[in-house]
């Protein structure tokens, strides 16, 4: 019979030894995922500041940008009624293309249609400067 309890003793102490492990890794995994999630909320804070930042500084830049065009426009028309009124030659406004008051005229010629990458063509049935015979002799034969 005092078998019997020393090895309920043992395995009641084994038991409690093995729980213990257990119960520590299992607290070690939730400890781990409170750190993770505690460092999601820093980054996610982190990122928020930084949102925060970039947007302050374009609408800085955007209202320093409009600050700076408005006293270069000063400028420009100081200079082009000083102009104006110092000068004696009449035909300087139109060398410059611009009006008497000092504004710059923009002719119709100006058009909002980008630069080609290729020259255009003055007749439509001549070859175009990106066709693979252009330039070359008539008599000349294509390497095959």
């Amino acid at each position: 019979m005092t078998n019997l309890i020393i090895a309920a003793v043992v395995a009641l102490v084994v038991g409690i030894i093995i729980g213990v492990l257990f119960g520590r890794s299992g607290q070690g995994a939730s400890l781990r995922q409170r750190r993770a999630e505690q460092k999601i909320d820093e980054l996610r804070g982190e990122f928020t500041r930084y949102q925060a930042q970039v947007n302050e500084h374009f609408l800085e830049s955007a209202q320093l940008l409009e600050r700076f065009n408005n006293a270069y426009r000063d400028v420009n028309d100081h200079m082009a009624r000083g102009a104006n009124r110092l000068c004696n030659d009449e035909e300087w406004p139109e060398s410059l293309g611009q009006d008497v008051s000092g504004r710059i005229e923009h002719s119709d010629s100006d058009s909002s249609e980008p630069p080609r990458d290729y020259a255009p063509k003055a007749d439509p049935e001549e070859k175009g400067t990106l066709a693979e015979d252009f330039g070359l002799p008539k008599d000349a034969k294509r390497p095959a």
